[in-house]
């Protein structure tokens, strides 16, 4: 399996950075994982309701540009579906089982995601109803596929 993790920004934090090449480093042997990071556009504190959708737009732009066309496209957002572990490892079975090889999760960025990237999302997925940082996201998405990955072949981590 292909999984890509489409992400707003750069990550600067040596330690998060720590966390998710590691991640990564056990992954390796389930599957390819890249994260590809998109600029973010800058914005000042206070915005307009028009303003905040020009900046989701021209990040949306990015991001989508990044996106495979036969990809599988799973959204982190508050609104989405909240998954336990187990159910989260159950999607990315079935989308294999079914020769979706190539999913692509997508992290917003500070004022969330496009119109358009959501049109273009198969499901959306949320981790909690808080807010977290989404350079944060990174690494606690990329545990949570390597945790689905050890559930799918009954391998012990996840308790």
């Amino acid at each position: 399996m292909n999984i890509s993790i489409v992400t707003v920004g750069k990550l600067k934090e040596k330690y998060l950075k720590q966390g998710i090449e590691e991640y990564i480093k056990r992954m390796s042997a389930y599957a390819k994982i890249d994260i590809i990071e998109v600029p973010d556009e800058k914005a000042p504190e206070t915005l307009s309701d028009t303003e905040m959708e020009q900046i989701k737009d021209k990040e949306g732009e990015r991001i989508l540009s990044r996106i495979s066309p036969d990809a599988h496209v799973i959204v982190l957002a508050i609104q989405g579906k909240q998954k336990t572990s187990e159910e989260l490892a159950e999607t990315l079975d079935k989308l294999a089982t079914y020769g979706k090889s190539k999913v692509a999760f997508v992290i917003g960025g500070s004022l969330g995601l496009s119109k358009a990237v959501m049109q273009r999302s198969d499901e959306s997925l949320s981790f909690s109803k808080m807010t977290f940082p989404h350079q944060l996201m990174r690494l606690i998405l990329v545990e949570q596929v390597y945790r689905a990955f050890r559930i799918n072949r009954g391998e012990p981590y996840h308790k």
